[in-house]
């Protein structure tokens, strides 16, 4: 599942995001995510989320 939509998100799962340093590259970080920062209900780079480690990046799939 992608993680453009923001309904599909839930505090306390695991997914794979993508840090702002590693957007030209794409490489993904894994982690658990503590609060949803986007407001809207869709975006298309994907939920910007803060993963419990306080890791802030865009929602690339939930694992």
């Amino acid at each position: 599942m992608n993680g453009q939509n923001r309904s599909d998100i839930k505090i306390g799962a695991r997914v794979s995001i993508v840090l702002k340093v590693d957007q030209r590259t794409g490489k993904r970080t894994e982690g658990v995510v503590a609060r949803l920062l986007t407001k809207s209900s869709t975006h298309p780079h994907g939920i910007k989320v803060i993963l419990e480690d306080g890791q802030v990046g865009r929602v690339q799939e939930i694992l």
